[in-house]
């Protein structure tokens, strides 16, 4: 399974980069953590209750990190065992990229293979799942950013114009041409 994409952060790259780093941060915004506990060094120890079509299982597993750039970015490596359900281990590249004072660009790339039930269950169900768990995390990240950093939640889209408004609109813009011979 291969997945990638690029997220919009609303703070600027070093306080994505320390949200990042920050185990309840990462914690509150994984779907199903349980636990993420520091081991040492760039390694954590993760219990997550997922379920993915028909299975659901706890997962323990490590996470270790390398590669570090501060602030622009590293690289994971994972490993899960989650029973008779199966396993799962992969990498992942995080790479952040300034695109404002108060903004910044997430690029991710993971790349994973899992075993067991999950892997009988299909690849297609399986990827679907990971995007889900990926559209997840970041909308309940950025949530916590906004809050952390106290970040105002952008505005509302204009409503949209009645049927009434358009036509309005349409015939005004009609008549102006005619009148001014652009027609």
């Amino acid at each position: 399974m291969q997945l990638s994409g690029d997220e919009t952060l609303p703070v600027s790259q070093a306080q994505a980069w320390e949200a990042l780093n920050d185990v309840d941060m990462l914690k509150a915004a994984i779907t199903g953590c349980e636990s993420l506990t520091a081991l040492g060094d760039n390694a954590y120890e993760a219990v997550l209750s997922i379920s993915i079509g028909p299975v659901k299982a706890k997962f323990k597993g490590r996470l270790q990190l390398s590669d570090l750039r501060p602030p622009s970015g590293y690289q994971l490596a994972f490993e899960g065992q989650g029973g008779a359900a199966g396993h799962g281990k992969g990498q992942a590249q995080v790479r952040l990229e300034t695109l404002g004072p108060n903004q910044c660009l997430l690029h991710y790339t993971v790349v994973a293979s899992v075993g067991g039930k999950i892997a009988q269950i299909g690849s297609r169900l399986v990827d679907l799942a990971a995007q889900k768990m990926a559209s997840d995390f970041f909308a309940a990240f950025n949530a916590a950013l906004q809050q952390r950093y106290e970040v105002p939640p952008p505005p509302p889209p204009p409503p949209p114009k009645s049927l009434f408004q358009r036509f309005l609109d349409w015939y005004l813009g009609w008549l102006g041409r005619i009148f001014t011979g652009k027609l």
